[in-house]
């Protein structure tokens, strides 16, 4: 089991920045792969990001490329996300997730395919 603290949240202004932080600890090499998703007021929960360790590949979701980057440290211990040019619907609570699956053999924009999650940190963009 992977367990993952994340961390940056806050209230930022609309067009702002911020940069979450998860970091994970226990199984960590059994990881492969580790991504954001968000849930927002009375909504459902959503990807947001995705980073691959095996094959270097990110993933994201349309309503966040080009201003949202996720990374990772030099050590298989930590991603981030640099989440540029805020807006109010960006609003959220962020979860970091790890899973084992390979990037061959899952879909990383689906919350299934996760097996370890964060406690969640929160968003908030005022307009």
């Amino acid at each position: 089991q992977v367990q993952l603290v994340e961390s940056g949240g806050g209230l930022v202004q609309a067009g702002g920045s911020l940069r979450l932080s998860c970091a994970a600890s226990g199984r960590t090499f059994s990881s492969n792969a580790m991504g954001w998703f968000r849930q927002g007021p009375g909504k459902e929960r959503d990807f947001v990001a995705a980073y691959s360790w095996s094959a270097g590949n990110t993933y994201y979701a349309d309503s966040v490329k080009g201003r949202f980057t996720i990374s990772r440290a030099n050590a298989k211990n930590t991603v981030y996300l640099q989440m540029n040019s805020l807006k109010p619907e960006d609003t959220a609570v962020y979860y970091c997730a790890s899973t084992q699956v390979p990037y061959y053999s899952g879909n990383y924009y689906f919350e299934q395919t996760y097996d370890s999650w964060g406690l969640g940190t929160q968003v908030t963009v005022s307009s």
